[in-house]
């Protein structure tokens, strides 16, 4: 039998017009009487206007320092830990939800998120990725229980940059490429790895159909079913992927190359999602799946994601040798594949997506 770990959602889920005012009462309700809020100086921005007063509970704000690092999980939580701290509250993206989720952990307090974007579904994962301070991945970790509540307040997000959608539109449809070929290995499905399975498969039909709706919806500051379809699908489908999947529901090649993109500071301009949707691409081209790559490409055009090496600042292949790499070091995902795949590979897989892609964009 295959040993499936479950951590399907956070306690408490809410995702409505003016959710934040229920926040006070809820903290009350877990006997929370003091937070540390964790934000950003754009996020706070964003959020502040529908952030409600506190009566009863005390608040500590820190602002973070831009990266969800080790180090910055040390310096946030000894802030905590020299305080009566009950809970972290986490407002922002996915670095400060990420830190946020690790000082919890490190401070063994509950975490509180409510995101600002809509760029990954880090509000709803049990985990942290980290960086160094350059913005360089180096692990990520998985928690042992899930966050204790995750509220959306929708005007939030529909008044966010529409690059972080985009990016987080990316970053979940990689949630059925990497999904479906790592469980394709198992001959017998436990329960919990097809409700994965179907949660990935949702993930790409809402994000194909409604994806260019949504952003529409933002566009015109207007909030619409698509548009609340689209960021659930983000936020909760792709969470319950990894969450019910476990490793056969996370990371697979896509986010390897992502990875290993991060060596090079030409394509430190890119968000997270828009790395993975390149990575979407070369693990396509590894499975030789080139019809469906064909089929991707409109799609990607239309939201303005990377295709070719130069949409990701890489203008020639003389970095492709660290990236590649990179992609393959040891403990990296795409060795779920199970194909003893080499850096040689991934550089061969670049150049041939290089070549297919061209004439068709």
């Amino acid at each position: 039998m295959t040993k499936i770990e479950v951590r399907g959602a956070p306690s408490y889920y809410a995702c409505y017009e003016r959710s934040l005012n229920d926040l006070e009462n809820l903290l009350l309700s877990h006997s929370i009487n003091h937070c540390l809020v964790i934000h950003g100086e754009k996020s706070w921005k964003a959020a502040s206007a529908y952030f409600p007063e506190m009566t009863n509970v005390e608040l500590t704000f820190v602002p973070y320092h831009g990266e969800c690092s080790l180090n910055e999980v040390q310096r946030i939580s000894t802030i905590a830990n020299g305080t009566t701290i009950d809970a972290i509250i986490g407002i922002g993206g996915g670095k400060v939800l990420d830190l946020t989720k690790a000082v919890a952990h490190e401070t063994s307090t509950e975490a509180i998120l409510i995101p600002t974007l809509a760029s990954t579904c880090s509000a709803w994962t049990p985990l942290s990725v980290f960086y160094t301070e350059e913005g360089e991945f180096t692990h990520y970790t998985i928690f042992p229980k899930s966050s204790l509540i995750v509220l959306i307040e929708p005007s939030i997000i529909l008044h966010s940059p529409v690059k972080y959608i985009r990016a987080g539109i990316a970053d979940t449809l990689a949630k059925w490429y990497e999904a479906d070929v790592l469980i394709r290995e198992l001959q017998e499905l436990p329960l919990p790895v097809k409700i994965a399975h179907q949660s990935a498969r949702l993930c790409q039909i809402v994000l194909l159909e409604h994806s260019q709706a949504a952003l529409e919806a933002m566009e015109e500051k207007k909030a619409s079913p698509a548009f609340l379809q689209v960021i659930e699908a983000i936020i909760v489908a792709g969470g319950m992927v990894g969450g019910f999947g476990d490793r056969y529901g996370r990371i697979a090649a896509a986010h390897s190359v992502h990875n290993g993109l991060t060596v090079a500071p030409d394509t430190h301009h890119l968000l997270h999602g828009e790395k993975v949707a390149y990575g979407i691409l070369v693990q396509l081209v590894l499975e030789e799946n080139f019809e469906e790559v064909a089929s991707l490409l409109s799609f990607y055009q239309s939201l303005e994601l990377p295709i070719l090496l130069k949409d990701l600042g890489l203008d020639n292949s003389e970095k492709l040798t660290a990236i590649a790499e990179r992609t393959v070091a040891v403990g990296e995902s795409i060795h779920y594949l199970e194909k003893n795949l080499t850096s040689n590979d991934i550089k061969t897989a670049i150049l041939t997506l290089e070549a297919f892609v061209h004439p068709l964009v």
